[in-house]
């Protein structure tokens, strides 16, 4: 009951939204390159609810210079994991609510003014990102207004203070902190009690990337006025990277699972509160 209720409150709370979405845009990836995953037969459908991916410029901690072209190609930081975590993980939010899914993702540009279509927006990879002065005001007005942002991928001291850098360009006044375990954020459809660190794929022997500093898994996040969550940072943790591995037998289940029911808990809080 508790979940179909909830479920019902965003579809009537956004179902506007798709009559003024933007059409899908296909971008090459820097792993998948374009048309190597085929298009489903609803990729031009407007819906409730999309994967909505961030694009920005790389950083100077930017792992693929050299490698990368211009980031508006989408072979860039960006698009890690893309675009095979995005559909992985809209399937499994379509057959977990019941929000109208698209099964592909669409990619925003927060120069272009987009953003404002979706509400709910993801990042990879922040702790690498170099999010401009204009991009982080068009960040904060979007979620001011509302809108809500899950940063993911960031490991280590050093890829913090550069995501903490430039998230300061959205909200300087603003303080991180852990999300409290209370948090409604954590009891929207999972009651997630246990958040253990998710590692990236190639980082499962370990557990951990980028040093000590890299041990640990940090839920925090940036509150608005209100006391709600408008910012989720999973920090020395992967959760795109289980997204995108969440059909291979190699990848434990443990880490795909937990995945998928955090970003589920985190789309209907943003679409609820």
């Amino acid at each position: 009951m508790k979940r179909a209720a909830l479920v019902g409150c965003a579809v009537c709370c956004v179902g506007a939204l798709a009559a003024f979405q933007r059409p899908f845009r296909e971008f090459s990836g820097i792993e998948y390159s374009l048309g190597s995953i085929p298009l489903p037969p609803d990729h031009r459908e407007n819906s409730e609810w999309t994967f909505a991916r961030l694009m920005f410029p790389p950083g100077p901690l930017n792992g693929y210079a050299g490698r990368d072209l211009d980031w508006h190609t989408g072979i860039s930081l960006w698009s890690q994991d893309f675009p095979r975590a995005d559909r992985h993980f809209a399937l499994a939010v379509r057959r977990l609510t019941r929000l109208h899914v698209r099964s592909v993702e669409q990619v925003v540009n927060l120069d272009e003014g987009d953003a404002y279509d979706w509400p709910w927006l993801y990042a990879v990879q922040v702790g690498e990102w170099g999010l401009t002065d204009a991009q982080g005001q068009a960040l904060r007005e979007y979620l001011l207004r509302g809108g809500f942002f899950m940063a993911d991928d960031l490991h280590g001291q050093e890829e913090w203070y550069e995501f903490e850098s430039r998230i300061k360009k959205a909200f300087p006044e603003k303080k991180i902190q852990e999300i409290p375990d209370d948090d409604p954020i954590f009891h929207t459809v999972y009651d997630l009690h246990e958040r253990f660190q998710i590692p990236g794929q190639a980082h499962l022997r370990a557990g951990y990337k980028n040093g000590p500093t890299g041990i640990g898994a940090h839920w925090r996040g940036i509150y608005d006025d209100h006391g709600r969550v408008m910012i989720a940072i999973s920090y020395n943790s992967d959760i795109g990277d289980a997204w995108e591995y969440a059909d291979d037998a190699f990848y434990p289940e443990k880490f795909a699972d937990m995945s998928i029911r955090l970003g589920v808990n985190y789309i209907i809080y943003a679409m609820t509160h």
